[in-house]
């Protein structure tokens, strides 16, 4: 048998640089201190509730009035306790989507719940109960507004900072603002102030990261809970820019969308050779987002469509597991409650999460590997059976590593490879078949200067 430990990643790395200037230039883009924060809570819910959940579509028209909203009451700890059940640590609530209506009670439109005959700021009600229970508290307000008729003015901008400006000063500590550049394409051209917004986040909720169309968390490519293979949080600078002039978003763009040499939808965005000439880099990680459902506004026809339990699971190994957070939507009905088979679905999610590092076989942190300590190796207490591995590498020294193997000892001493990765970033997570084992080693092949490997645990 080759032995393992032969190559010196140190002096081989493959055949390409450990470091030079162009190594440099990559580790040197680190995250902000609110990012890393963000990392390692990489699991929370998104809440499409609102005039579609009381009309039964998926998008509005633009045309409905107060009445039509006819949702008298919610539960609001009755969403946060099944939310928290899941696993997840947040929740991010769609405060107007694209029908424009408001479900807090802002002093700058009539087209909102103060109107009707719901008695209460549903806003304040789920941000008063996420703090209740401990779990963070995010906003999604839309940019495109199909009912106001200020929208396509220099009036609008004015009208969203006024909406965004409550939003971030009356309901607590925000975690997450969520914006999209969804817009028609038979809406009206018209540009954002991406500057201004940004700018009111930054003064009114400093803790708080900016997603999708923003600079701190950037959109996988799809709605479908996919990501990428190699899930690189040190891209482009470009991509920061890239959701905010996307074809029917910002349409007065157009030529900027067309001079986009990255958009989220590319399949390598962090690569040495997609780095090499990209220009000014930053740290922008990617958000998984799916829905429980085929939709992402409540309808009784898609009961049947609640994901099981397992396939949630995967989504979750496939985006937590793979240095991405997940952002997974359930909607409420329009009886102001979750819906029990949604109800069950993220009862088993849990589970399965909890499950993952329920049993701990061993758990270090191994630090800086050099020259001198270029690979670990690992001995259990006794024979073992090894379900999972869990990785994640220190990314306030950013993200390093980009190919490595992890071998199982035997107790024969012959060290068997369960898995081949590229990157480990701030969570890799491994599921193999159970097999016995003694110990364990992990081997770097391939690192942008030397890896620092806050964890590395393995579970029965």
């Amino acid at each position: 048998m080759v032995n393992i430990f032969e190559k010196d990643w140190s002096d081989y790395n493959n055949g390409i640089p450990l470091f030079d200037s162009e190594v440099e230039r990559y580790i040197s883009v680190k995250p902000t201190e609110n990012q890393l924060r963000h990392q390692s809570k990489p699991f929370y819910c998104f809440i499409h509730f609102g005039m579609n959940t009381a009309t039964a579509r998926e998008w509005g028209t633009g045309k409905e009035t107060v009445k039509d909203f006819t949702i008298k009451s919610i539960d609001a700890k009755q969403w946060v306790s099944v939310i928290k059940n899941s696993g997840a640590t947040g929740i991010i609530l769609t405060c107007k989507h694209h029908d424009g209506f408001c479900l807090w009670e802002s002093e700058y439109t009539d087209f909102s719940v103060k109107n009707t005959d719901f008695k209460g700021d549903i806003v304040k009600m789920l941000s008063d109960e996420c703090h209740e229970q401990g779990m963070d508290f995010g906003v999604y307000l839309s940019p495109w507004d199909m009912h106001d008729k200020r929208y396509g003015t220099d009036a609008y901008n004015d009208y969203f900072c006024n909406q965004l400006t409550e939003l971030l000063s009356n309901y607590g500590e925000i975690f997450e603002a969520w914006f999209d550049g969804a817009k028609g394409k038979d809406a009206a051209a018209f540009e954002y102030d991406w500057a201004r917004y940004y700018e009111i986040i930054r003064r009114l909720q400093p803790k708080a990261n900016i997603a999708i169309c923003g600079p701190d968390i950037r959109w996988v490519g799809n709605e479908g809970g996919k990501c990428r293979k190699n899930e690189y949080s040190v891209v482009p600078l470009s991509l920061t820019k890239s959701e905010t002039v996307e074809k029917h978003s910002q349409q007065s763009e157009g030529q900027a969308y067309e001079l986009q040499k990255f958009k989220s939808t590319d399949e390598d965005l962090g690569s040495r050779s997609a780095l090499k000439n990209a220009g000014e880099l930053c740290w922008y990680p990617a958000e998984v987002d799916a829905s429980i459902r085929r939709g992402w506004f409540y309808s009784k026809n898609e009961n049947v469509t609640v994901k099981s339990p397992k396939k949630l699971f995967d989504i979750y190994l496939n985006s937590v597991g793979n240095n991405c957070t997940l952002l997974l939507n359930v909607p409420p009905t329009d009886s102001g409650v979750i819906h029990k088979r949604d109800v069950k679905a993220l009862s088993e999610l849990g589970k399965k999460i909890k499950g993952i590092t329920a049993d701990e076989i061993l758990s270090v942190n191994i630090g800086e590997l050099t020259k001198k300590k270029s690979y670990a190796e690992f001995s259990f207490d006794g024979k073992k059976r090894v379900q999972y591995i869990v990785l994640g590498e220190d990314t306030s020294f950013s993200q390093r590593v980009e190919a490595f193997d992890v071998y199982l000892k035997q107790p024969n001493g012959k060290y068997i490879k369960v898995y081949s990765g590229s990157i480990i970033g701030a969570k890799k997570i491994i599921k193999i078949k159970n097999k016995s084992a003694v110990g364990a080693a992990l081997v770097i092949r391939q690192s942008r200067s030397n890896p620092v490997i806050k964890e590395i645990g393995f579970y029965a």
